[in-house]
C-alpha cells in the first residue's frame, strides 16, 4: 500500500463508525504557551479534555503533524543516524469525548491492524498498565490475541499524563516484532528491544493530576489514541526503515539528483537531510521562522544541522531549499499548506542555508585562532562547544580537524558544557502559562459568551460570573458585544452598567470559548446580574477600517510583490494596522506607491463587502485565503469584497470599502529573515499623517526658500556643496593647512638639547592624528611629539626622533605608559605608535603628565 491509501484507509475507518473527521492543527501551537510545537495529537483537543471546550463531535479521527526535538521520544543527535527517529512525524488517532470507551478502542485498533491492513497476529503485542485490570481482561474477550501475548507493565511505560498536572490515565499500547525469526520472540523484549516497534498507543483519559500529586476522576473518560504513522507505513511496506518508505524515498532520490552523490555509500546525511526538510518545511508553512529564540531558536539549529550534513555531500552552496517542492509532490495532498506556502517556504530556508555557509567559514578560522592559542594537545571541551554552540561545528566534526593536527578534543569536558547548556535551555524553552488562581463567584447559570458585535454594539446582559484580580475585575456574560481579542484584532473597550454596578472595560480576552470583560470600577454585593453593554462606537469603526484595510493590503501585496507573499503576523489597532509579509526585499518607494494607489482606488470605488458563513472546504474551493497559525472549525466566516479579496476572518469590518476613507503606508522594516513589516494608518489618522508631511515639508521649503518641486533639486545642491567643503578640509590637512607643525616646533619644551613637543590637536580620526604626527616628526630635529584628540574616545600619538630612538627612547613604551594614564593602553614602532583610553576625562591629565614620563625616559 502506499503511504497515501495508508493513511486514507484509516481516516476512512474511523468515519465509517461515526468519527468527524478534523484537520491537523498547526505545528506552531499560536494558543498554547505551554508548548514549543505542537507534538501528540490531543494538543488540539486539550481544552475538551480541561474541561473548558465542549466538543463539537463525540468522536473524533485525524491525522495531526507533530514535531519533537527532545524528551524521551527523540534524541536529536539520532535522528538520521537510526532507522527511524524524527523530528517531524504524523500521529494518526481516534478520540471518544465521554462517548465509547476501552472495549470499543480495543477492538476497533486490533480489527484495523489484523482483518483491514493483514498484520500478522503473532508478531502483536499489547501492554496495560499494571492496575488497569479492565483493559488486561478486555484484550483476549475483544481481540482474537493470545493472552500471553498481554503484558502489565509500569507507570513508565503505560501510563499516561499531559504535564506534571492535568489529565492523565492508563494506556494500552501495542507492539509489533519486526525481527526475521518470529520464533525468536519473547515477552521479555517488548519495550527493550528495538527489535519490538510501538505502533499504536491507546490512552485512557479517567484521572486528574492535582498540584499535590493526587488523582481525581474526571467527570468524563475519554480515549486518546495515537499511532506512529511513519512506522506503521514501514510495517505495511514490509521496510525495516522508515527511511526506505515512500514517505522519504522521492526526497533521498532528489537529493541524490542535486548532490551528484549516492545513498547507499553513505546514507546518513541523507536520512538526516530527508528528516529535516520535513519538519523545517511544515513549521515555516505554520508560520514559525528561525530565530535566536524559543522555537526560532529549534528551527534553525534544525536547519544548520541538515546544511552541515550537507558538507558531508560536498555541498558548499544552499541546496536544501530545493527540496521543498519534491516534499509538497509527497504530501501536499493531506496538507496542502506545503504547497500554497512553497516559494516562501523555499526563500526563508535558502537565505538560513547562505548565512550558516558563512558561520561555517567563520568556525574554520575560529578553529585556527584555537589552534594557534593551545599549548597543550588537548582542545578544551569549552573550545569544543563553543564551535558546536556558535558556529554549528558538531563534536565528531572538531574532533576529526583536531586528529588531523595531531590533537585530542575533552569530550568529557563538551558533553558537560552541553548539559549545562541543555538545562538552560530547557529553563528557557519551558513555556508555561500562569495558572488561573481567579476565585469565581457565579451569578448566574447558563451558556456564556454569545458574540453579539457582528450586529450591534449595544446589548442588554447577564453575568454569569466575576471575579477579582488586583484592582481589575473580570467579568463572563451570557452575551456580549465585546469583541475578544483575536486573529490579530485587539479587544474592545466600552462600559458595563446595571444597578449596583459600574465597569469600564479596558480589554477583552478569550478563555477557550469564553470571552473574559477585563474591567476596572465596581461590583456591589446586592448585585443582580442584568447589564447594559456599550462598546465605545469610534474605537471600534477605527479598528474596522484598520481590519478591512489589512484584507485589501494583504491581496494588492500578492499583486505588486507575487504570489510567494503571505501574512506572517498582523496587528489591528484602532490608531494603525500592522502586517507581517513572507517578503525577502525591502519595498521600493514605486511598490510602496503602487499598493497604496490600488488600495485607495479600492476604497474610491465604494464595493459592498459580503460576510457568510460557509464549509471550511466549500470555501477554500472558491479561493479564501486561510491566515498562517490561525484554527478554523467546519464553518467559517469568510469576508468578500468584490472580486477583489476572499478571506476567512472572524474580525469586524467595515459595511463598504469607502468607509474607509484613506489608505496611507507609514513604516517598512525587516523583521527576520525572509519577513517584512509594513504599518499603516486610514482614514482620520490617515489625513493626519499627511497633514503633518505636508506641515514638514513647508517647513524645509521656507529654510531652503523655494517651492515644493525644488526642495529636491536645493537638497541636492546643499549635499553637492558639503561633500565639496568637506573634501576641501581634509586636503588642507593632507597638507597640514590647519596643523602648524613647524609653530609647534618653535615653541617646544625642551630637556637638554631635545625638543618636546605635547599639544591637544583637533583631528577627528586616528588616521588623521597619525598623519599629524608624521608631519611633526619631520619637522624634529631631535626630540618627542606627543598629539592627543577626542572624538569618541580619547587618543594620542607619540613620535621620536631617529636619533633618541639609538639611544633607547621607543615611542611603543611611551604609549603604553602615557595609554595607562587614561585607563587604556598603547604601543607601536620605535619611531611612532598610538594610546587610547575609555575616559575623555583622563586626556588632558595624560597629557599634562607626558613631559614628565618623558624627562625620566631621557635622563635614564
Amino acid at each position: 500500500m502506499k503511504s497515501q491509501d495508508i493513511r486514507n484507509t484509516f481516516i476512512n475507518y474511523f468515519t465509517d463508525k461515526d468519527h468527524h473527521f478534523v484537520r491537523s492543527s498547526s505545528v506552531v501551537p499560536l494558543d498554547d504557551p505551554t508548548l514549543l510545537f505542537t507534538n501528540a495529537g490531543m494538543n488540539q483537543f486539550k481544552p475538551i479534555f480541561l474541561g473548558q471546550k465542549e466538543p463539537d463531535h463525540p468522536r473524533a479521527v485525524n491525522s495531526q503533524k507533530c514535531i519533537r526535538v527532545s524528551g524521551k521520544h527523540n534524541d536529536l543527535e539520532e535522528v538520521g543516524v537510526d532507522n527511524f527517529h524524527h523530528t517531524f512525524f504524523e500521529m494518526l488517532g481516534n478520540w471518544s469525548f465521554g462517548d465509547y470507551y476501552k472495549a470499543e478502542a480495543i477492538q476497533w485498533a486490533w480489527e484495523l491492524f489484523t482483518d483491514v491492513w493483514g498484520l500478522d497476529k503473532n508478531r502483536l503485542w499489547a501492554t496495560v498498565y499494571h492496575e488497569d485490570d479492565e483493559a488486561f481482561d478486555l484484550w483476549p474477550k475483544v481481540t482474537g490475541i493470545d493472552p500471553v501475548r498481554v503484558l502489565k507493565c509500569g507507570k513508565k511505560d503505560n501510563f499516561w499524563e499531559m504535564g506534571e498536572t492535568g489529565p492523565c490515565g492508563p494506556c494500552s499500547e501495542i507492539h509489533y516484532y519486526v525481527g526475521d525469526d518470529p520464533s525468536k520472540q519473547t515477552a521479555d523484549g517488548v519495550n527493550v528491544s528495538d527489535q519490538y516497534w510501538e505502533l499504536w498507543n491507546l490512552v485512557f483519559i479517567q484521572n486528574n493530576r492535582l498540584k499535590d500529586g493526587s488523582l481525581e476522576d474526571l467527570p468524563a473518560k475519554h480515549v486518546d489514541t495515537g499511532a506512529g504513522f511513519e512506522r506503521i507505513v514501514s510495517v505495511l511496506q514490509n521496510k525495516n526503515n522508515n527511511y526506505a518508505t515512500d514517505l522519504f524515498t522521492p526526497i533521498i532520490q532528489e537529493t541524490e539528483k542535486l548532490t551528484g552523490q549516492s545513498f547507499t555509500d553513505n546514507p546518513v546525511p541523507f536520512q538526516v537531510i530527508a528528516d529535516h526538510i520535513r519538519m523545517l518545511s511544515f513549521s515555516i508553512a505554520d508560520g514559525g521562522l528561525p530565530g535566536n529564540e524559543g522555537r526560532g531558536y529549534v528551527l534553525r539549529r534544525i536547519l544548520r544541522r541538515a546544511a552541515r550534513f550537507g558538507r558531508m555531500l560536498d555541498q558548499h552552496e544552499p541546496f536544501i531549499y530545493n527540496l521543498v517542492g519534491t516534499l509538497g509532490g509527497v504530501m501536499g495532498e493531506i496538507f496542502p499548506e506545503i504547497v500554497d506556502k512553497q516559494s516562501h517556504i523555499e526563500k526563508v530556508i535558502k537565505v538560513e542555508e547562505s548565512s550558516f555557509n558563512d558561520t561555517l567559514d567563520r568556525g574554520i578560522n575560529h578553529f585556527e585562532k584555537v589552534l594557534k592559542n593551545s599549548s597543550g594537545k588537548t582542545i578544551s571541551g569549552a573550545e569544543a562547544f563553543k564551535l558546536y554552540d556558535t558556529y554549528g561545528f558538531p563534536l565528531d566534526l572538531t574532533q576529526l580537524m583536531a586528529r588531523e593536527k595531531g590533537l585530542d578534543v575533552d569530550e568529557n569536558g563538551f558533553n558537560d558544557e552541553m548539559a549545562q547548556q541543555k538545562k538552560r535551555a530547557k529553563a528557557a524553552g519551558k513555556f508555561t502559562a500562569e495558572s488561573s488562581e481567579l476565585k469565581w463567584i457565579e451569578i448566574s447559570k447558563g451558556s456564556d459568551s454569545d458574540f453579539k458585535g457582528y450586529e450591534t454594539l449595544s446589548t442588554p446582559s447577564t453575568i454569569r460570573r466575576h471575579a477579582c484580580q488586583g484592582d481589575q475585575i473580570m467579568v463572563v456574560m451570557d452575551n456580549t458585544p465585546f469583541y475578544a481579542e483575536s486573529g490579530g484584532q485587539v479587544g474592545d473597550t466600552g462600559t458595563i452598567q446595571g444597578e449596583g454596578i459600574s465597569l469600564e472595560v479596558v480589554d477583552v480576552t478569550k478563555d477557550g470559548d469564553s470571552f473574559i470583560h477585563i474591567c476596572t470600577g465596581s461590583i456591589d454585593k446586592e448585585f443582580n446580574g442584568k447589564v447594559e453593554c456599550d462598546v465605545h462606537h469610534a474605537r471600534r469603526q477605527n479598528i474596522r477600517k484598520n481590519h478591512t484595510a489589512t484584507h485589501l493590503m494583504h491581496r494588492a501585496l500578492k499583486m505588486v510583490l507575487g504570489d510567494h507573499v503571505h501574512q506572517a503576523g498582523s496587528l489591528v489597532h484602532p490608531d494603525y494596522l500592522r502586517f507581517d509579509l513572507t517578503h525577502s526585499e525591502k519595498l521600493t518607494a514605486e511598490h510602496v506607491r503602487e499598493i497604496e494607489n490600488i488600495i485607495n482606488n479600492e476604497i474610491q470605488i465604494n464595493k459592498e463587502l459580503n460576510i457568510s458563513v460557509k464549509a471550511f472546504d466549500e470555501a477554500k474551493k472558491e479561493g479564501a485565503t486561510a491566515m498562517f497559525g490561525e484554527k478554523y472549525g467546519d464553518e467559517v466566516r469568510v469576508v468578500t469584497v468584490g472580486d477583489f479579496s476572499k478571506e476567512l476572518c472572524g474580525g469586524t469590518h467595515v459595511n463598504r470599502t469607502g468607509d474607509i476613507g484613506l489608505f496611507k503606508i507609514t513604516e517598512e522594516s525587516s523583521l527576520a529573515s525572509g519577513v517584512r513589516r509594513i504599518v499603516a494608518v486610514t482614514g482620520p489618522k490617515a489625513v493626519e499623517y499627511i497633514q503633518n508631511q505636508a506641515n514638514a515639508m513647508y517647513a524645509v521649503q521656507a529654510q531652503l526658500n523655494c517651492g515644493s518641486d525644488d526642495v529636491v533639486e536645493r537638497v541636492d545642491q546643499l549635499l553637492l556643496q558639503k561633500k565639496a567643503l568637506e573634501k576641501e578640509l581634509k586636503k588642507q590637512k593632507k597638507s597640514g593647512g590647519t596643523f602648524n607643525a613647524k609653530s609647534l616646533v618653535d615653541k617646544a619644551m625642551g630637556v637638554g638639547s631635545h625638543q618636546i613637543v605635547i599639544e591637544m590637536t583637533d583631528a577627528s580620526s586616528m588616521d588623521e592624528l597619525k598623519s599629524f604626527g608624521d608631519t611633526l616628526l619631520s619637522s624634529l630635529k631631535s626630540g618627542v611629539g606627543v598629539l592627543g584628540a577626542d572624538s569618541e574616545k580619547p587618543m594620542v600619538v607619540i613620535v621620536v626622533s631617529p636619533d633618541l630612538v639609538k639611544d633607547g627612547v621607543k615611542a611603543g613604551v611611551l604609549a603604553k605608559e602615557i595609554g595607562a594614564e587614561m585607563g587604556g593602553g598603547g604601543g607601536g614602532k620605535p619611531h611612532i605608535a598610538t594610546a587610547g583610553g575609555q575616559d575623555a576625562k583622563a586626556l588632558k591629565s595624560a597629557l599634562d603628565k607626558s613631559f614628565d614620563i618623558i624627562k625620566k625616559t631621557i635622563q635614564n
